[in-house]
């Protein structure tokens, strides 16, 4: 485990440990019809989804990137999947549909930051103010229910006594692992956001990285779509994903990854997003206001923005 992957295991493990001594039934489990429950099974389940989203955000942030339609793309998938499903009952078709569009979304920002030269925050600007309008175009402003029980597994459904949702992002960090670990990707990832002049005279072609990463990070929200739905069994296209970059964002900051580009932790990312969800059940548990939760997120974010500028490290070396 890299040093800033450990330090959110630390951080993480505190806050689990905090919530333990204030509530003992905090760390209880409990077995029913073969499925396990309780207060820490419910963190990993609902941390899911920003944990796919995290990982997404991890490879475009590498390369000096950022994408803030990430919502928008989950409120996009949400509402084609449940559109299909509900009118063709095609389970494989609302997936497919629903990951292609996403794809789509990713490859649009991609070409608008590659091609159009836009700066990244700006291009995937147009993306979340036009992707949440789209949504409601698609649902016709109205919560599209879905009663398929295939389609509602994805959210809710369990695998080896376990949430089924934990496992599908458990897969994406094996599989985003072993291209980061086993194949090139991760040396090019990080020589294009260390130092992109450098990484294309050494022969890495840039511009197909960048597009290649807005368009994973598009299939990563996407996914978190089709979870979201499939666990409130509904699409909603004014809430689905609603401040989901803010989170997915914070995440990979907390994780260690490095919002200068070049270093970055895929695991650091997943244990970020499991901070965020242990924060913010912890808040709930106490019984403090929810819009406290956003007070907190927003003062992390500033402090490890600001940590990572280069005029503070300067001064501090």
């Amino acid at each position: 485990m890299t040093g800033s992957a450990r330090h959110a295991g630390i951080v993480l493990a505190a806050l689990l440990l905090l919530n333990v001594l204030l509530n003992p039934q905090f760390a209880s489990l409990r077995w029913q019809d073969g499925h396990a429950f309780g207060p820490i099974i419910d963190i990993v389940n609902r941390a899911a989804p920003l944990m796919v989203v995290a990982m997404g955000m991890t490879l475009v942030i590498a390369v000096r990137g950022i994408d803030i339609s990430v919502g928008a793309v989950v409120a996009i998938t949400a509402a084609i999947a449940a559109h299909l499903i509900n009118d063709s009952g095609s389970l494989a078709l609302a997936i497919a549909a629903g990951l292609g569009a996403a794809a789509l979304c990713g490859l649009f920002n991609g070409l608008l930051v590659v091609v159009g030269g836009i700066q990244p925050i700006i291009a995937t600007l147009i993306l979340m103010t036009a992707g949440r309008g789209i949504a409601q175009l698609i649902t016709d402003g109205q919560i599209l229910t879905i009663e398929h029980a295939g389609y509602a597994f994805l959210g809710n459904g369990f695998l080896l006594g376990l949430p089924f949702a934990p496992w599908l992002a458990l897969a994406l960090a094996l599989l985003l692992g072993v291209l980061k670990h086993r194949t090139a990707l991760g040396l090019f990832l990080q020589a294009a956001g260390a130092n992109p002049a450098a990484a294309r005279l050494a022969g890495v072609n840039a511009a197909a990285l960048l597009l290649a990463v807005y368009i994973a990070c598009g299939l990563c929200a996407g996914l978190a779509g089709l979870m979201i739905s499939a666990n409130i069994k509904s699409a909603d296209a004014n809430n689905a994903g609603l401040m989901l970059e803010l989170d997915a964002i914070l995440a990979v900051t907390l994780g260690g990854t490095s919002l200068l580009g070049g270093r970055f932790s895929l695991r650091g990312s997943v244990l970020g997003a499991l901070i965020i969800q242990t924060l913010t059940t912890s808040i709930y548990a106490l019984g403090i206001a929810p819009e406290v939760t956003l007070v907190v997120k927003a003062v992390v974010v500033f402090v490890v923005s600001i940590s990572q500028s280069p005029k503070l490290r300067w001064r501090r070396a």
